[in-house]
């Protein structure tokens, strides 16, 4: 799936804080408010960014404790650090995608949560393990979100004490990942649609730069407009320059300046 983080999504959205912190709201309610930020992020990644904050939020008042979010992103198998609520929550998300362990990568191979309860007891991933104590970062938690066959996402939450995701804190992020899955796939999907539109704007732009090119050509050699398309199309080949760029020159030639293509949605 195709997503740029240029989409721009132009409405207002409540603070989080409105909705966290508060009473425990329903899937229903929380999965509501998930799409308010949607709505209220100028891009995916400002979407993510506001997510891995009340991701943290939400996990943090199930433990009773800080607890720290980074947002974690696979493409054609290849994953990469997106958001994360703090400093330290990138920096050790994007360390352990380039160590290549740890439990948020674990969890994305399994699709399931996968926990690291202690960093001097647990067995598995130890060089990310001697980063995360370097970082004073005790215990950690991988999460992920389901959402197509070509991609798929995991928050990765981080406790500076050993023992905090306990079941019910696990049960508690596992919960709120599936409405985060439910809400990111939404936001792909509207960051698709809105680049198929920015995208059929941009041909039918380029197509009248080269139309009015041919045009120029039509009157200066009085020719048919498949002629000026044929000449345009020979000496767009012989110069190794793009036929839309070659009909711009063409364009500024004749006006004496740049011209301006206009073009209603």
């Amino acid at each position: 799936m195709k997503c740029r983080d240029d989409v721009l999504w132009r409405a207002p959205s409540p603070s989080p804080g409105l909705y966290w912190g508060m009473a425990t709201p329903s899937s229903d309610e929380q999965f509501a408010k998930l799409h308010d930020l949607i709505i209220g992020s100028t891009n995916v990644n400002g979407f993510l960014g506001e997510l891995s904050t009340v991701a943290a939020s939400s996990v943090s008042e199930s433990a009773g404790s800080v607890i720290e979010c980074g947002v974690t992103l696979r493409r054609r198998k290849r994953s990469t650090t997106v958001a994360g609520n703090s400093d330290r929550a990138r920096e050790l998300d994007e360390l352990e995608q380039a160590l290549g362990q740890g439990p948020c990568l674990t969890a994305l191979e399994i699709m399931k949560p996968v926990v690291l309860a202690d960093v001097d007891t647990e067995p598995r991933w130890p060089q990310y393990r001697k980063v995360l104590a370097e970082h004073g970062c005790r215990s950690a938690l991988g999460v992920p979100l389901e959402l197509d066959q070509h991609q798929s996402a995991a928050l990765n939450f981080f406790a500076s004490e050993p023992g905090v995701f306990s079941d019910a804190v696990i049960s508690t992020a596992q919960g709120f990942a599936d409405l985060a899955g439910r809400a990111l796939r939404l936001a792909l999907k509207i960051a698709d649609a809105q680049n198929l539109a920015d995208d059929l704007t941009a041909a039918m732009e380029h197509r009248t730069t080269i139309d009015l090119a041919c045009g120029v050509i039509m009157a200066q050699n009085r020719c048919s407009q498949e002629e000026a398309m044929a000449l345009l199309t020979k000496a767009s080949s012989h110069r190794n320059q793009k036929l839309r760029e070659l009909a711009a020159d063409i364009l500024v030639r004749v006006n004496g300046g740049a011209v301006t293509t206009h073009f209603e949605p």
